[in-house]
């Protein structure tokens, strides 16, 4: 599984999210949390049920971003956990103990609605620098298909505008604890709110790619492209993992002169990886 794009429409915006499924993203994230005032929640809710269901009869992977809030996530889930659900995006985790709760509740869930259990992974979302102390914990929580990082308020957090000098170690730790479970690692060291500056955006999501992360969120149709390309394999990339795997199947020992480059195993690991995640392998 590798959602390079994972754009958010609100929950409350059926004129947005019923034109979702044509954006080009590899998954939909139906909003319940910010994009929603607090005296909207309960209307929104009922959208979001909508939503879920015309989404994935689309052919859509459709995530729901729920308040991650005593008072609101109950209700949040009971709504949104249907069939054609494929993921819980958790804002604001701070411990690992969150996301436990978390997981009974969709037991319960899936139980009610006849689904099957561990239908509905989650993706559990760092916004602080206390959460970025706990992510060993954190990213060994239950159900976890992907790790992420908030960098809006992380930032907040920090004090300190997001990017690279603000944000770079966050989104380095968010990578590496992610590749070290086998999950995707989602976000950039960079602000996800600009949709005009593209060349800037793709820059960013190049340099999340050269990091390790493997997609970020989105907020709008425009920024698509650009982490589909950013945090895909480019022409030149897939024609040099293809040499590599020539090459090395021409060695006549352990390594292989390929372009005055000494190959060896983990280079031709990584270029078979490489056309795996793109489906050419």
């Amino acid at each position: 599984m590798n959602w390079r794009s994972m754009m958010f429409v609100p929950a409350a915006a059926p004129q947005r999210w019923q034109k979702a499924h044509t954006r080009g993203a590899d998954a939909l994230i139906v909003d319940l949390e910010d994009s929603t005032q607090a005296d909207a929640k309960a209307g929104a809710r009922v959208q979001a049920t909508e939503a879920v269901a015309f989404l994935h009869a689309q052919g859509a992977v459709v995530t729901v971003r729920v308040n991650n809030d005593a008072d609101l996530l109950a209700d949040d889930l009971e709504s949104v956990v249907k069939p054609g659900l494929r993921a819980i995006v958790m804002p604001k985790v701070e411990q690992a103990s969150e996301l436990e709760s978390l997981s009974a509740m969709l037991d319960a869930l899936e139980y009610e609605e006849e689904l099957d259990r561990f239908s509905v992974g989650v993706v559990a979302v760092v916004e602080s620098p206390r959460a970025l102390e706990r992510v060993v914990q954190i990213a060994d929580g239950p159900r976890l298909i992907g790790l992420a990082l908030g960098s809006e308020d992380f930032s907040l957090g920090l004090g300190r505008k997001p990017g690279p000098l603000s944000l770079d170690l966050a989104a380095q730790t968010i990578a590496y604890a992610a590749a070290a479970r086998g999950m995707m690692g989602i976000g950039m060291a960079s602000s996800i709110a600009n949709f005009t500056d593209l060349d800037t955006f793709a820059a960013d999501a190049r340099r999340a790619h050269a990091m390790g992360l493997t997609g970020a969120m989105c907020v709008h149709p425009n920024q698509v492209a650009a982490l589909n390309a950013g945090f895909g394999a480019s022409e030149v990339d897939v024609a040099e993992a293809r040499a590599i795997l020539a090459a090395w199947e021409r060695r006549a020992d352990g390594v292989v002169n390929h372009n005055g480059k000494m190959i060896d195993l983990p280079v031709v690991e990584r270029a078979r990886r490489l056309l795996a995640s793109e489906g050419l392998a």
